[in-house]
């Protein structure tokens, strides 16, 4: 356990025994006072993502959202693991840890990914962004399935997923507050806890938060995964300060540090190879400044800076030879011993945003922001190379060190300007909201080369005679647009139709410009004159809102152009030393293909007693290459759950789930077609009782695939590879609060 754990559980305990010993002073809790008995009217949560802080059902867009209870209740190994109960969203990763989320058919690459408003990373599919989250932090999660580009700007053509961090909160007398959430979980032997505390009274508050977590490999019901465990370790601290009445001044920091996670299988580690984080993290700092009521008609001014920080380092043993016969008659074996990649992802932005209440009927928002995202990577290959004579003696052998830097320095820096209007009509039956937003994007970075050293048996050369010139140095800009239009119209009070078109874009990211993979035989290249991908999202809903019944039905359709694929082609290249030019076999990044997204997404609730509640979910999206005439690549398939929660009234509720998902035989060329398959869950949890004076426990605990059903993730990792999913799981939680 980390010193801050043990340093905030003993003040902890400390406070605690005061409380509970009745000393003077108002306590608070953070905690959940029901055992979520009733089906919640979900039109009536709050939601932020959308610009201004809006109930669900004022919003014109497709959402789902996950709050701190639903982590709660489930075993949650990450962000994405809940989410992937929602209809639309799907979970895809490398293993237990690494995880991350596809919406109606489009993954990371083509999804914006924020933490309370930050960009995590654009356009990347191997961030393990989500992975980077601490779920004992989340307050709620909103996902907007659908192109909103309008609203904050390049890689929203699929949605944006906005994970929304606890805060603390001010109040008319001094507060103290906390919490210890230990938890476990049998699959992988994985133990965390969480300790938290909140101090504040009506001019400011604190809140501390930190948590540690080790997971050993995971089984499944065909045996253990290897290289699947992890330990992780976040820490938290959030503060905000009241000038004046109506201004507000807040401040955080977010750590979130793994090592030694495991990355077991997938196309890029074939074989026997092995390959791990060793150390992979996330830094955020944040500070804004609100100033509201400014006139009758200027509402809300404020003002954002924010720096995200992420580190990765790989080790990769191939745990492989390779033998070529000379012609000498000797044979030259080659094994690649280590590989150690490195980057650093360093994201800076800032951003201002004005409200306008131009009217009792109409609500402006505009703004400008301003981002830039620095890489910066570099790898290192230590290579044994044995020349054996044909009595099978070694004759020589070689130490090879080689650096290389998969991607040059580069930077992609981004500006925008937005503008969103809300017009209420026909006494509020009607809701039309509009926005439009312009960004200029430069791009540049330095030359590269395929090796910059070479090392052997302790001589470096800094100019190899083989040295080739990858990436020249270059420097680009763009220039896009995008817009977005919604309408809500109520069919009753509860009932109301929903329609959103949007316009969206995605600039290609450094990745796809600037990778360099060298696979022996050929390479994986990236191409820094793509065009940026452009799309137009549908999105036609239908929804009821009450105490007894939550509907969400949509249908969709998304056509993106210029659509970013590998393609086969050449890569040629020159070499450093002598300036001759040559070709290699490549899988070149281009624009060739057109893509075509549609399907539907299907969500209720349904209180049919007092203590009993129905649920369903259902979705489907086919994706289409419309120029190829071929399947999309890791589109989910069909897929549906259902579920019932029941309540025994002051004691617990219970919940049993069933999720199912079809064969997936519409697959990608080089994708391997997954079998449906089925799987069952039980959850239960308590109320939250009192157990002294001012101290409050709340308990959880639940069966994952309680048959232990054999079946695969048809997007188990983004690199293709097809894995077991977890086996039968035994779960469990302790809420303590004060």
């Amino acid at each position: 356990m980390s010193n801050k754990i043990f340093i905030l559980t003993a003040a902890l305990a400390v406070i605690s025994y005061s409380a509970a010993s009745g000393a003077p002073g108002h306590i608070s809790k953070e905690k959940d006072t029901t055992a979520a008995v009733k089906t919640e009217n979900l039109g009536s949560v709050t939601v932020s993502s959308m610009r201004l802080n809006r109930k669900l059902m004022e919003v014109p867009a497709s959402m789902s959202i996950a709050g701190a209870f639903d982590y709660k209740k489930n075993s949650s190994f990450s962000v994405a693991n809940i989410l992937n109960s929602e209809p639309g969203i799907s979970i895809g990763g490398d293993g237990i840890w690494s995880t991350n989320v596809v919406v109606r058919g489009l993954g990371e690459s083509r999804l914006v990914t924020l933490i309370d408003g930050d960009r995590v990373e654009t356009a990347s599919d191997l961030t393990a962004s989500l992975s980077m989250v601490d779920i004992n932090n989340i307050d709620r999660v909103e996902v907007i399935k659908g192109a909103q580009s309008s609203l904050y700007g390049s890689g929203a053509l699929g949605g944006i997923v906005n994970v929304i961090t606890k805060d603390g909160r001010f109040t008319p007398r001094f507060h103290v507050g906390g919490g210890v959430t230990p938890s476990f979980s049998t699959v992988n032997k994985y133990f965390s806890n969480n300790v938290f505390l909140n101090f504040g009274d009506k001019k400011w508050y604190l809140r501390v938060s930190d948590s540690y977590g080790r997971a050993h490999d995971i089984h499944t019901p065909e045996g253990k995964i290897n290289n699947s465990g992890f330990k992780t370790n976040d820490f938290s601290v959030r503060a905000a300060f009241k000038p004046f009445a109506n201004q507000i001044f807040k401040v955080q920091y977010q750590r979130n540090w793994s090592k030694d996670v495991g990355i077991p299988g997938g196309a890029a580690f074939p074989g026997p190879a092995t390959a791990s984080y060793k150390k992979i993290g996330r830094a955020l700092f944040d500070a804004s400044y609100e100033i509201t009521n400014i006139t009758g008609v200027f509402t809300s001014l404020k003002f954002r800076y924010y720096n995200q920080y992420i580190i990765r380092n790989v080790e990769m043993t191939p745990n492989t030879t390779t033998t070529v016969k000379m012609a000498n008659g000797m044979t030259q074996a080659t094994t690649p011993n280590l590989l150690t990649p490195h980057a650093t992802h360093k994201t800076n932005g800032g951003e201002i945003q004005g409200t306008w209440k131009l009217s009792d009927n109409q609500t402006f928002v505009g703004g400008a922001d301003l981002w830039r995202r620095d890489i910066n990577s570099s790898r290192v290959k230590y290579i044994t190379v044995n020349v054996i004579k044909p009595n099978g003696d070694t004759l020589k052998t070689n130490h090879v060190e080689r650096g290389e830097t998969p991607l040059p320095d580069a930077s992609f820096t981004s500006a925008g300007v937005f503008a969103q209007d809300e017009l209420h009509l026909l006494g509020n039956k009607l809701t039309l909201t509009a926005g439009a937003r312009a960004d200029r994007v430069w791009i540049k970075n330095e030359k590269c080369f395929d090796v910059d050293y070479i090392v052997l048996n302790g001589v470096r050369d800094d100019a190899p005679a083989t040295q080739r010139v990858t990436f020249d140095k270059s420097n680009t800009h763009n220039t896009s647009w995008s817009a977005n239009m919604g309408a809500i119209y109520k069919l009753t009070d509860n009932v109301d139709a929903v329609f959103n078109a949007a316009r969206s874009f995605r600039v290609a990211s450094l990745d796809e410009r600037y990778k360099y993979i060298d696979l022996g035989n050929y390479v994986r290249l990236g191409n820094p004159n793509l065009k940026s991908e452009n799309g137009y999202s549908f999105d036609l809903g239908l929804r009821v809102w009450g105490s007894k019944i939550n509907v969400q039905a949509s249908v969709f359709v998304n056509r993106i152009n210029n659509l970013i694929v590998e393609k086969n082609g050449e890569f040629i290249y020159t070499l450093a030393t002598s300036g001759v030019k040559d070709t290699l076999p490549a899988l070149v990044n281009a624009n060739v293909d057109r893509a075509l997204l549609y399907g539907f997404d299907f969500k209720a609730d349904y209180n049919v007693i007092d203590n009993l509640v129905l649920s369903a979910a259902v979705s489907y999206v086919r994706g289409k290459d419309t120029k190829a005439k071929t399947s999309l690549p890791q589109i989910p398939p069909f897929n549906a759950r259902i579920g019932a929660r029941y309540s025994f009234t002051k004691i617990c509720s219970a919940e049993l789930d069933w999720t199912l998902a079809a064969k997936q035989g519409k697959v990608a060329e080089g994708e391997t077609e997954t079998a449906g398959y089925g799987k069952l869950d039980f959850a239960v949890n308590s109320v939250n009782f009192r157990i002294i004076h001012g101290l409050w426990l709340q308990v959880f605990a639940g069966i994952d695939n309680i048959t232990d059903n054999t079946y695969t993730n048809h997007l188990s990792t983004n690199r293709g590879s097809i894995s077991i999913e977890p086996g039968r799981n035994f779960f469990a939680r302790a809420c303590f609060t004060f």
